[in-house]
């Protein structure tokens, strides 16, 4: 006897038949994303991470304003020109970064910034994975929301930390990447339940973009905020949007579609229908064992420090570069550091439809899309750190090639990150947790690294800091192009799913 097919239409295929150049459901009336409760969390989660953005870059380019000097130690003698002449055309008043009256300033050099820029991450490692083993057998909302909540509050505290001296503000960052660090595995462990496969690439791009989108934002609002209102006005304004987010996402959000209260019938079918048992939480038990032997998993894992290096390398020391070699003003400096990310949103963005339809249509298997995109992003966006290496002191090309840079690595969005949620969906979290925890280490060490090889602020300096990030993101795509795979594990498999395998292997013998 065959078993019945699922209501409305949609037939599920066996798990063991799931080759990744296949959907996991096959469907012939799917209900319109437009309006839908799976895109309305997209948006809030869009929403969410440009806010957790907005709180994590500010320190960035407000760092230009809180120090009363920027090259506190002078440059030994060296035969590289250590300073760029001011942009055509300008009057360059970065050298002076007068604050209103009252606002302090600190003499920290340049190691005691780059400490600070990487504050954040230290304590961001230390909550992935919880964070991420937590949100997958309970649920993500509550997650996702106390982690931004937590954030921001913590940001408000910001200006009376560094009044306290560094090591208060040291102390502060990290407890702020410590509340922040549940915010992507949550996300992930909601999308589990509720990205239908073949929309994957789309929703995810979409909600996940919002942290670019956030920098882009962020970075010109903070050199406006510190110019106009000094630098403590950017933590209240930052941490207060943050407080005010965490409202609505309380009120509108709901872990599961099974349990969401403006759902339509039809929708919440098509979703629970299309993702399966795989739409469930893991439970307290994780398979880790399998987990540490998994070889996609660790191409993953690989993949994205190497990514991650190169982004955390322009996310905390861009503006620097901006204002020490290139001398642009905070207003400037602000709006130049964004640009990148401008680009690398609308990448993101486009990537997860185009990655879906190649899906969708077969012209391509799952794997192959996940590394085409992958290496799409991370090869040519090296080459362009390369070619800002020996821009030397041409503003236009130095902030040209920049750009072009991080707008295409925004491609990899589609490729490595999507991955996870393809080998084991229901462990997506989990995973995100280890792959983030693995992909924080850059953010801990590019700061520092960074300040380091820029301690007499030389274009020497600064090209090492993008040769070893170019050097980073090519070894990353060939790992990912040797070992990746966008099939289910068998580890990732739920019993039901097991058993079905199992009587489809019978079923299939004895034909």
């Amino acid at each position: 006897m065959s078993a019945m097919p699922p209501p409305n239409g949609y037939s599920i295929i066996p798990s063991d038949e799931r080759e990744d150049s296949e959907p996991l459901i096959k469907n012939d009336a799917v209900p319109p994303v437009c309006c839908s409760a799976r895109l309305n969390l997209a948006f809030l989660m869009f929403l969410g991470f440009s806010m957790v953005y907005g709180l994590r870059v500010n320190m960035s380019v407000a760092m230009v304003a809180m120090v009363n000097t920027t090259d506190s130690k002078p440059a030994q003698n060296s035969s590289v020109t250590s300073a760029c002449p001011l942009p055509t055309g300008t009057e360059n008043t970065s050298d002076t970064l007068l604050q209103p009256e009252g606002v302090p300033q600190y003499p920290w050099d340049s190691e005691t910034q780059g400490w600070l820029l990487g504050a954040f991450f230290f304590g961001y490692l230390c909550t992935q994975i919880p964070g991420g083993y937590l949100s997958g057998h309970y649920g993500g909302t509550i997650f996702l929301g106390l982690g931004v909540l937590g954030t921001a509050v913590l940001t408000l505290l910001t200006p009376l930390a560094a009044q306290m001296g560094s090591y208060w503000l040291f102390a502060l960052r990290a407890l702020e990447g410590f509340g922040e660090g549940v915010t992507f595995p949550a996300m992930m462990s909601m999308w589990a339940r509720w990205a239908p496969p073949l929309e994957r690439s789309r929703l995810m791009s979409l909600s996940g973009s919002g942290g670019n989108f956030g920098a882009f934002v962020a970075l010109p609002l903070t050199g406006y905020i510190c110019q106009t209102l000094g630098w403590p006005a950017v933590f209240y304004i930052c941490g207060g949007a943050g407080c005010l987010w965490t409202v609505f996402w309380f009120i509108f959000v709901s872990d599961d579609p099974r349990t969401h209260r403006r759902i339509s019938k039809e929708e919440r079918d098509y979703i629970i229908n299309s993702i399966g048992p795989q739409g469930t939480g893991h439970g307290w038990s994780v398979p880790l064992l399998s987990m540490l032997l998994s070889v996609p998993l660790w191409a993953i894992i690989i993949t994205q420090m190497c990514a991650h290096w190169s982004y955390y390398t322009l996310l905390t020391s861009l503006p620097t570069y901006m204002n020490v070699i290139m001398h642009f003003d905070l207003k400037s400096n602000g709006f130049l550091s964004a640009l990148p990310y401008l680009g690398g949103w609308l990448f993101s963005t486009l990537s997860g439809v185009v990655a879906d339809s190649l899906i969708e249509r077969r012209v391509f298997s799952v794997t192959v899309v996940r590394k085409l995109f992958t290496v799409s992003g991370l090869l040519p966006a090296a080459a362009l750190l390369v070619g800002a290496s020996y821009a030397g002191c041409s503003h236009i090309l130095a902030v040209t090639l920049l750009t072009l840079s991080s707008t295409i690595s925004g491609i990899t969005t589609s490729g490595y990150y999507v991955n996870q949620i393809d080998i084991a969906p229901r462990y997506a979290g989990f995973l995100l947790g280890i792959t983030n925890t693995f992909g924080t280490i850059p953010g801990v060490l590019a700061p520092i690294a960074t300040g380091y090889f820029t301690e007499d602020h030389t274009l020497a300096g600064w090209r090492k800091v993008f040769w070893v990030a170019a050097g980073i993101n090519i070894s990353g795509a060939l790992i990912y192009t040797i070992f990746a795979s966008g099939k289910i594990q068998p580890w990732a498999l739920t019993e039901e799913e097991r058993a079905e395998a199992e009587k489809h292997r019978r079923r299939s013998i004895s034909t």
